[in-house]
């Protein structure tokens, strides 16, 4: 396993994240994502141990809140060290059916937190995020609430998921002048079928040197080994019955196209070559790969040393590449010979008027 510093900060989290979306037992809309019991739980956060993996995500929304109850218990139910692991988690999402029961205000926030606390059976919370954009509450007012939260030593880092540039920027720019806890990451979706981040959110956390939390590498399954242009909707899949994240299938069906070889090549799935893709990112912070099963825990944890050669990237990278979207295509445009040799339009014309 690798790991890399937390955003800028000195805190070293394994390069790939666990993510506990499908733990705890639920009805509805969680039932279709994962039924994961609390032994199989157990067994998935030890093989996740053993293979190095340190970092773990989940969120109070997740099944309801028993995602984080069924962490926190696998935790104590295989003896692991609270200080041995970095656990993350969310707010954001309802909780209740009060009116004050979701989004991020400082109510919401300080009621929040509690209820993660005690269902992590932890006095902290590692890296607290905030799971979506709320359109109602000041962003100094979320702030302001996490930083009360630094101070009292209840959570340790701060982030946010889902957010759009401008925000994170406006967001980075009031921490610095008002002092406060500032966001060291953003958790966001990016796939090799995926890639909108890199229009604007990553070139601003890398001139920010915020940390890049990935979820969904694989498409929600898209890119599992399952899917083809020949099988679309296979049996026994979640993306089958819920068809999240968006993406381009036809682009999507070219990617796995190109990868064919490279799977054969390297004798492993579509789903290890796409998150070796997104590791090999240098803005990637942590990949969260999420799993039902051991084997696809296990399968997905062999992307850490699968290093694919240039030409490999260089040839997924051009057959997943976004198609040019103003102002981006105008960028190399303007500064292709910003550092090269000056030539002006105007030059000879000038040049030659002097001279006669």
């Amino acid at each position: 396993m690798k790991y890399k510093p937390l955003g800028n900060t000195g805190l070293l989290v394994s390069t790939l994240c666990f993510g506990t979306m499908t733990f705890g037992s639920s009805e509805g809309f969680w039932k279709t994502i994962g039924n994961t019991g609390q032994a199989e739980a157990d067994s998935l956060v030890k093989a996740s141990i053993d293979a190095g993996i340190n970092f773990f995500d989940t969120a109070d929304v997740y099944s309801e809140g028993t995602s984080e109850q069924t962490l926190g218990q696998s935790f104590k139910n295989l003896n692991i060290a609270r200080k041995d692991v970095i656990i993350a988690t969310k707010v954001f999402g309802r909780v209740g059916p009060g009116r004050n029961d979701v989004g991020a205000s400082r109510g919401h926030i300080m009621d929040a937190v509690e209820a993660s606390l005690r269902r992590l059976q932890t006095d902290h919370i590692d890296l607290y995020q905030i799971h979506g954009n709320d359109s109602v509450t000041p962003v100094e007012e979320t702030l302001r609430a996490l930083d009360t939260l630094v101070s009292q030593g209840k959570v340790r880092y701060i982030g946010c998921s889902n957010w759009l540039g401008w925000k994170i920027a406006k967001s980075l720019s009031i921490s610095e002048f008002k002092n406060l806890a500032r966001f060291d990451t953003l958790q966001a979706y990016y796939s090799i079928a995926g890639r909108d981040l890199e229009r604007d959110i990553v070139p601003l956390l890398e001139a920010e040197k915020t940390g890049l939390l990935v979820w969904s590498p694989l498409a929600g399954g898209l890119l599992s080994g399952k899917f083809s242009r020949e099988n679309q909707k296979p049996e026994g899949s979640r993306r089958s019955e819920f068809d999240f994240p968006i993406v381009d299938k036809e682009r999507t069906w070219k990617i796995l196209e190109a990868m064919a070889p490279m799977a054969r090549k390297y004798n492993c799935s579509p789903a290890r070559i796409s998150i070796a893709w997104v590791l090999a990112k240098p803005v990637v912070t942590s990949v969260i790969v999420g799993a039902r099963r051991l084997d696809q825990l296990q399968d997905n944890i062999g992307a850490v040393d699968l290093k694919l050669t240039e030409d490999e990237m260089k040839l997924l990278d051009e057959v997943s590449a976004l198609p040019p979207e103003y102002p981006g295509w105008m960028l190399p445009f303007q500064n292709a010979n910003r550092l090269g040799v000056v030539q002006h339009p105007l030059t000879t014309t000038q040049t030659a008027g002097r001279a006669r």
